[in-house]
């Protein structure tokens, strides 16, 4: 059977009370996403060189475009209403904080160590070919930016159950005291040069954007007029946080490296995370009648059958199309960019990524789809957040390092080891018991 086949069967079979909005806007970002990183990758094949760049620099005017691609927020609040289905769900079936953490931490650990393997085995290939440190340090830092999301999400996720009791006890006061917490690590960043204090925003932030999810599965979210209020709030605070603070303007990445709004997270996605709930949400009564026709419904299921897959290997296929061009003498990579030349072949460029892609998904996309043994130990809660926490610095320090030179020799291996023992310490790694003839 044909995926898109499949993709009709299941999505024929889904629940009636399901929110097909939710799959939706987790489909239709993940596309957003690698769209935009494979545009924002400005490569330039010039005198036998390979010129590294990204045209969010060479064209200052395109950090506009960074309000629209950067849709991390609403992977957040998605995923806080998934999850806060999912307890529900485990709390009708008695299910502890252990069966429940498991059954999460696999679906998105299981690809994301695929990716690692894939990566340390070439690593070593091009090591002992004789590609310099330098190089596999590029291509590999450029590959797994992906994987500094899942570092963050992981321990999210591991908050979740936590974050929902805040939630179902004491409300919106929940929501505001994460955003309180934001805005004063953000004040110490700025006012009192506490730069590292600003790391712990990778918590406050996207908890609170994620508190957003539990705001929506309760259905407190009001009418489409108060929504699009608060969209208009959320855009006014961006603008002035912008135009009138210290925050620089691309929502992706930035042209200053001392400052950004993502690295570390800032109260500007906040600001962000409201327009984007505001708007989109506005909107859901009109677009879940659109997905109850089953071609689109079908194609929202084919794409979050393998989200994980297409979302960790897009730039991992990006790094090779680039290999092979500049091996063949720069081919399609000769376009100055940021020409009118380069913008117009951008759709086509694209295209052929997605055409790389989808071979590559369809795959290893099973490997997300991957149910741990019926029979399988659940191993216990103190066990699987110690490994998910040991997961999440080996994430961390691969995201920011990658493979290939590092600042300690070893660094990259010794990051690689922690990732896989955390995932094994959570017990995503279990194997299925062979069947007896």
């Amino acid at each position: 059977m044909g995926i898109w086949s499949q993709a009709r069967t299941i999505a024929a079979q889904t629940p009636a009370d399901r929110n097909r909005y939710v799959d939706f806007l987790r489909a239709a970002s993940i596309l957003v996403v690698i769209t935009g990183h494979w545009l924002i990758a400005a490569l330039y094949y010039r005198d036998g060189t390979l010129v590294p760049g990204a045209i969010l620099e060479l064209q200052p005017w395109t950090q506009w475009l960074t309000w629209l691609f950067q849709v991390m927020p609403i992977f957040f609040f998605v995923g806080g209403y998934a999850n806060a289905v999912s307890l529900e769900s485990a709390g009708r079936r008695n299910r502890g904080y252990a069966g429940w953490l498991v059954t999460r931490l696999n679906r998105l650990v299981t690809p994301l160590i695929a990716l690692l393997a894939g990566w340390a085995l070439l690593a070593a290939i091009l090591h002992f070919c004789g590609v310099g440190g330098g190089v596999i340090r590029l291509a590999s830092r450029a590959a797994l930016i992906p994987i500094w999301f899942l570092a963050i999400y992981i321990m999210i996720v591991v908050l979740a159950p936590a974050c929902y009791f805040a939630w179902r006890r004491w409300g919106f006061a929940s929501l505001w005291a994460l955003v309180a917490a934001a805005a004063l690590v953000d004040a110490a960043f700025f006012l009192a040069n506490l730069q590292w204090l600003g790391w712990s925003n990778y918590f406050w932030v996207w908890l609170a954007v994620h508190q957003l999810g539990f705001v929506w599965r309760d259905g407190r979210t009001g009418g489409p007029g108060r929504l699009l209020a608060c969209a208009a709030v959320g855009l006014g605070a961006l603008m002035l946080l912008v135009f009138e603070g210290p925050y620089p303007l691309a929502m992706v990445g930035s042209p200053d490296e001392n400052l950004s709004n993502t690295l570390p997270p800032k109260v500007t996605l906040l600001a962000l995370a409201a327009v984007q709930f505001g708007l989109l949400l506005s909107l859901e009564s009109p677009i879940r009648r659109f997905l109850s026709g089953p071609r689109v419904w079908a194609a929202t299921v084919l794409v979050n059958g393998m989200i994980m897959t297409v979302y960790l290997w897009h730039l991992t296929v990006l790094a090779i199309m680039v290999a092979l061009a500049y091996a063949v003498g720069g081919f399609g990579l000769r376009i100055e960019p940021g020409s009118s030349e380069w913008w117009l072949t951008r759709p086509l460029w694209i295209g052929v990524l997605y055409v790389v892609l989808l071979p590559v998904a369809v795959s290893l996309a099973g490997l997300e789809r991957r149910a741990r043994p019926a029979d399988a130990p659940v191993p216990s809660a103190p066990r699987q957040v110690g490994g998910a926490v040991l997961l999440c610095l080996g994430l961390a320090l691969l995201a920011r390092f990658g493979f290939g030179n590092a600042p300690l020799p070893g660094l990259d291996l010794a990051a690689f080891a922690m990732a896989v023992a955390g995932a094994g310490i959570s017990g995503v790694l279990t194997r299925p018991k062979k069947s007896k003839k």
